[in-house]
C-alpha cells in the first residue's frame, strides 16, 4: 500500500473510533433524549462510513469502497434529521424530499459503474454533501431566535460554526476530484468538531480548561508527528503532513476515550458531596461519623475545647468565627503573620500534620483538622470541603 493509503485508512479508523466514543458519552449522559437519539443516528451514519471506508482501504477490497459510499450519501439526511431537532421545527418539504431521494440515488449509484462513472459520480457526491451542510447552516442561521430557549440558541450557534468548519475537511475526501491531496481529513474535521462540542456541553470555565486541554494535544501531536515523518526515507511535504494527521487524528482518539472511561469511573464512586446527600445522618455527630468513610476525611480528627487547652482556644475565637475554612496554604488569612491566633493555628496544623481546619463553632471551640493529599487539592475538592463545612455547622450537635 501507499503511503497515502496507509495515512487514509489510519485517519479514518481513529475517526470512527472517536465518534464511537463519542456517541456512547452522549447515551450515557441522556439517553432517552430525542434529540440525543438523533444526534447519535447522525453520528453514527459518518462512524459507520469512516470504519468501512477504513477497512476498505487497508484491504484493497473494491466492493467494501463501494458500499461506504452508501452511509456517505445519507449523511446529509442525518444533517437535516439534526437540525429539525435543534430548531423544534420540520423543515420545508422539498428540502426533506431533496436529502431522501439524493441519498437514495447516490447510494444505489455506488453500487454501479465504473471508470469514467466514478469520478462523475465522486463530483456529484461532494456536492450534494456539500450542499446538504450548507442547506442545514441557513436553517439554523434564519431560526426565529424567540421561539428557542438561550441554552438552545448557544448550541445551534456552536452547530452552525461546526458545520462550516467540517466542510473544508470533507472536501478532502474525494481524491477523485482532487488527486493530489496528501492524506484525506474529513476524519480528522469530524473529531475536531465533535472534540469541541462535548467540551462546549460544561460550564464556563470547564469550557475553558477543556479547549486549551485540546489546544495542548493538537499542537503536541501535530510537532510529534512533524519529528516522526524525519524517520522516513524521503521526507518531503506530503509526508510530514501525513505523519501530522495521524497523530493528530490518533490523539484526538485517544483523548476521547480517556475522557470517557474517566467520566465513567468517577460516575461509579461517588464524590464527596453525593456522600453526603446519600447520608441518613440525623445530627452532627452521625454525619462526622460517614464522613470518616470518605477517603478525604480518612485522616480526620475533631478537636473540641478541651483538646485545644495547650493552644488557648480563647484567643482563637475571633479568627474561627471570621472563617469557617481555613487552608495552610492561605496564612496567615488576612492578619499579620505574627498575630498569637495565627501562630497558634499554625502549630496546630502542624502538630497533626493537617492541611485544613473546618470550623464547627467558635464558642466554645470546635474544629476538625485534615489532610488532604496533594493529588486531590483541586478547586472542586475545595468547594466540597467548604460546602461540607457548612452542613456541618448548620446541623444539629
Amino acid at each position: 500500500m501507499s503511503p497515502a493509503i496507509v495515512a487514509d485508512s489510519i485517519v479514518n479508523l481513529c475517526g470512527a473510533i472517536g465518534l464511537g466514543v463519542a456517541m456512547l458519552t452522549l447515551r450515557r449522559r441522556d439517553a432517552h433524549s430525542p434529540q440525543t437519539r438523533r444526534l447519535l443516528f447522525a453520528l453514527g451514519l459518518v462512524a459507520v462510513l469512516f470504519f468501512v471506508r477504513s477497512a476498505a482501504w487497508w484491504s484493497g477490497s473494491d466492493l467494501l469502497d463501494r458500499l461506504s459510499l452508501v452511509p456517505a450519501a445519507l449523511i446529509p439526511l442525518g444533517a437535516l434529521i439534526v437540525t429539525e431537532g435543534m430548531l423544534r421545527r420540520h423543515a420545508p418539504r422539498q428540502v426533506k424530499l431533496a436529502a431522501v431521494a439524493g441519498g437514495i440515488v447516490l447510494g444505489l449509484g455506488a453500487l454501479v459503474g465504473g471508470g469514467s462513472y466514478v469520478v462523475f459520480h465522486g463530483v456529484a457526491l461532494m456536492l450534494f454533501q456539500l450542499a446538504g451542510f450548507a442547506v442545514c447552516a441557513l436553517l439554523l442561521a434564519w431560526r426565529d431566535p424567540a421561539t428557542l430557549m438561550s441554552s438552545e440558541n448557544r448550541s445551534i450557534a456552536r452547530l452552525v460554526v461546526g458545520a462550516l468548519v467540517v466542510m473544508p475537511f470533507a472536501v478532502t475526501d474525494f481524491r477523485v476530484v482532487f488527486p493530489d491531496i496528501p492524506v484525506r481529513l474529513g476524519a480528522l474535521g469530524a473529531l475536531l468538531v465533535i472534540s469541541v462540542l462535548l467540551i462546549a456541553g460544561g460550564g464556563a470555565e470547564t469550557r475553558r480548561q477543556g479547549l486549551m486541554l485540546m489546544a495542548l494535544r493538537l499542537v503536541s501531536s501535530g510537532l510529534l508527528g512533524v519529528a516522526a515523518s524525519f524517520m522516513a526515507g524521503e521526507v518531503d511535504a506530503a509526508q510530514v503532513v501525513r505523519f501530522c494527521a495521524v497523530a493528530i487524528s490518533g490523539v484526538l482518539a485517544i483523548a476521547l476515550m480517556v475522557d470517557a472511561l474517566r467520566s465513567l469511573f468517577e460516575s461509579h464512586a461517588p464524590g464527596l458531596l453525593n456522600s453526603v446527600a446519600a447520608s441518613a445522618a440525623q445530627g452532627r455527630d452521625s454525619l462526622i461519623a460517614e464522613l470518616a468513610r470518605h477517603p478525604l476525611f480518612a485522616s480526620a480528627r475533631r478537636l473540641r475545647e478541651v483538646d485545644l487547652v495547650d493552644y488557648d482556644p480563647p484567643l482563637l475565637r475571633d479568627l474561627l468565627a471570621r472563617r469557617s475554612l481555613l487552608r495552610r496554604a492561605d496564612a496567615p488569612w488576612g492578619l499579620p503573620p505574627t498575630d498569637p491566633a495565627v501562630e497558634r493555628i499554625v502549630s496546630l496544623l502542624a502538630a497533626h500534620s493537617a492541611t485544613h481546619l473546618i470550623v464547627l463553632a467558635p464558642d466554645p471551640a470546635d474544629i476538625m483538622v485534615l489532610a488532604v493529599p496533594v493529588v486531590s487539592a483541586d478547586p472542586a475538592t475545595e468547594t466540597a470541603l467548604a460546602l461540607v463545612g457548612r452542613l456541618l455547622v448548620l446541623a444539629p450537635d
